[in-house]
């Protein structure tokens, strides 16, 4: 199993916090460093501010050399599947081809009214993820010198898609969501990961069976589809530690309540504990199936975690 940082850039996080993120990243043996692609906080907009995501991990991509960057997720309602599929090329092409593209159909409809953003219903976001994500795919297949598309949300005429991702085919593709029967039926076609997000390992076992499904439905290799979970982590050297990141972690959101009854009220979804409490809750989750984890952090000038993580769990998950 592989580990990967996920960062919710949308919560405040500075450039200079997002440079010592990618850097530790580097030094502490993560695969990748993953960032939400948001406008807005959910519950600070009028005090925590967000840079724009693509530009963030183009900006990225030069100061480091072997982590992978991506989003989870690149809402549709966002970019127009040409600009969308162009700005990952560049950032491919400044990171030396190491970008993966998270696309997703969007669901904060306060942040879309902020910024003026449409919010179709979440039917015809999903045609129009649909869409997308079949103009992005044939927009970086090298073998295709010209895309014509004409759908219900998109038309392209006799697009060039120049110049071609450095990836080749192309950078990782990733949706992701509960792999229902209509998502599952999307990843098959067209997804290289799917991605399941704060669920237990009992739903992560569930969706593999629902992908592996969709998979043979259309012919496609089932172990060809690569699987993984992002997740709220909380990581502590020992009890007392895990404690006082708790608490520094609620200070964050404005919680004064007692930390220890804070780690109990967890959900099954969540991983927090020790170093060897949190590997037997990836071993549960390397049990279904998942190939890497995007460990959702939270205080994001907390370093000493990505450490700790580096060290005790990074190398010993590399076994499950």
């Amino acid at each position: 199993m592989r580990i990967c940082l996920m960062i919710e850039g949308q919560e405040g996080v500075t450039w200079d916090q997002w440079v010592a993120l990618a850097l530790g990243c580097e030094e502490h043996g993560f695969d990748g460093l993953f960032r939400s692609d948001h406008y807005q906080s959910f519950g600070h907009p009028a005090e925590w501010g967000t840079l724009d995501a693509w530009a963030t991990l183009a900006a990225l991509a030069p100061l480091t050399s072997r982590i992978s960057l991506g989003t989870l997720v690149s809402p549709v309602t966002f970019r127009h599947p040409s600009e969308l599929a162009k700005v990952v090329v560049t950032a491919d092409h400044a990171s030396g081809g190491r970008v993966e593209l998270g696309m997703g159909a969007g669901w904060n409809e306060p942040e879309h009214r902020a910024y003026g953003f449409p919010f179709p219903p979440t039917s015809e976001r999903f045609q129009m993820l649909s869409e997308q994500v079949e103009i992005v795919h044939r927009l970086w297949d090298r073998h295709e010198d010209e895309v014509t598309f004409t759908g219900s949300h998109y038309r392209l005429e006799g697009c060039h898609g120049l110049p071609k991702p450095v990836q080749d085919p192309h950078p990782r593709l990733i949706l992701g969501g509960g792999a229902l029967a209509g998502a599952a039926r999307l990843a098959a076609r067209w997804a290289d990961e799917y991605n399941m997000n704060f669920v237990p390992p009992e739903a992560c076992q569930e969706g593999r069976e629902r992908l592996n499904a969709a998979c043979e439905a259309i012919g496609r290799e089932p172990s060809s589809l690569n699987f993984s979970l992002m997740t709220n982590t909380l990581v502590g050297s020992d009890r007392k530690d895990l404690e006082a990141r708790a608490r520094r972690l609620m200070g964050r959101r404005g919680d004064s309540g007692d930390p220890g009854a804070y780690l109990e009220n967890l959900g099954p979804e969540r991983i927090a504990g020790t170093p060897d409490q949190v590997l037997d809750r990836l071993a549960a989750y390397a049990k279904t199936g998942i190939q890497r984890v995007m460990l959702q952090h939270l205080v994001h000038d907390d370093l000493e975690s990505l450490a700790l993580i580096g060290e005790r769990i990074i190398p010993e998950a590399a076994s499950l």
